[in-house]
């Protein structure tokens, strides 16, 4: 009986005990928005740009070409991890302007997204500067060049392959977001094969992967404008000068342009000829559960023979 009477009292004791959360935090959405879509294109830029970084000053002694698609999706992972319950982890422009597009963020968000995004990637490629500050020099020998042998600003940000004219590789961008757009579209499409729960950022960490991998050799697959700007502008500051705008032909303003255009065709080809045309959902049921009738009696008849 004594034993029963202390356990009650523990119970109305614990009850008594306010549990309270921190002490500090932010309400407001918009700020909750802000700051988890900065810090999630932060993470995803720094193990991008860690991993150019490191093939670049390293002479391919640690890594190559496919260490740096590898870096970038599991960036893009990692990062929608870091702010994807909060903001969506967009990450890109061409995403934020796409959803407004079809009606799944506002359009009076945008500019707190792009903003957010064009601040985590200026401050990450501040960041990747700094921690490789004297690989870059020694690699360099301080000639801070976007051209040529020994060129570094291509750590920072995309520029196109010396065969590549302006044209294509505008197409190159529309295309290359075009694909994500389209992948990301179905990834998310509840009504098709999603990406299972909790597996999401791996899904869109290997989709970034495989468009490095298939689409990235002609201008370095940007398909993401505040990924793009936002670094040259910092080398431009850094010690790169005007050069990181004119090489190229003036190749600055085809990753700023061309991946919304790509972004919005690729996201519009899925729902006009996947999305618009699934069953209305009571009629899905229904097909699942005529599949599963049929499945039964194939295994019931199975048995009996």
């Amino acid at each position: 009986m004594k034993d029963l009477q202390s356990v009650e009292l523990g119970v109305s004791q614990r009850k008594r005990v306010d549990v309270t959360g921190p002490r500090v935090w932010i309400k407001n959405e918009l700020v909750r928005v802000g700051l988890a879509e900065s810090l999630c294109t932060y993470v995803m830029m720094v193990f991008g740009l860690g991993s150019v970084a490191q093939v670049v000053t390293g002479g391919g002694a640690f890594g190559q070409y496919l260490s740096i698609n590898l870096g970038y999706g599991l960036g893009v992972a990692m990062g929608v991890h870091v702010g994807g319950k909060v903001s969506g982890a967009h990450m890109n422009a061409a995403v934020s302007f796409t959803m407004c597009t079809f009606g799944r963020l506002g359009w009076k968000m945008l500019p707190l997204y792009v903003f957010a995004q064009l601040f985590g990637s200026f401050l990450a490629a501040g960041t990747i500067y700094a921690v490789y500050y004297e690989a870059i020099y020694d690699y360099c020998g301080g000639n801070l060049t976007v051209t040529g042998v020994k060129a570094t600003a291509g750590i920072f940000a995309t520029y196109p392959a010396p065969y590549l004219s302006l044209v294509a590789g505008f197409i190159d961008q529309v295309f290359g977001t075009a694909m994500l757009l389209l992948c990301l579209m179905a990834l998310s499409d509840q009504k098709n094969k999603p990406a299972a729960p909790g597996s999401e950022p791996f899904a869109v960490g290997l989709l970034v992967m495989l468009i490095g991998i298939s689409l990235g050799s002609n201008s370095g697959y940007a398909i993401n404008p505040t990924r793009d700007i936002a670094p040259r502008v910092f080398t431009a500051i850094a010690g790169w000068g005007g050069d990181v705008f004119r090489s190229g032909n003036g190749w600055w303003w085809v990753p700023l342009v061309a991946p919304p255009i790509g972004g919005v065709l690729g996201a519009g080809l899925y729902r006009a000829l996947v999305e618009m045309h699934h069953p209305p959902l009571s009629e899905q049921d229904e097909g699942l559960v005529d599949e599963f009738e049929e499945r039964a009696s194939l295994e019931k008849q199975e048995n009996i023979c």
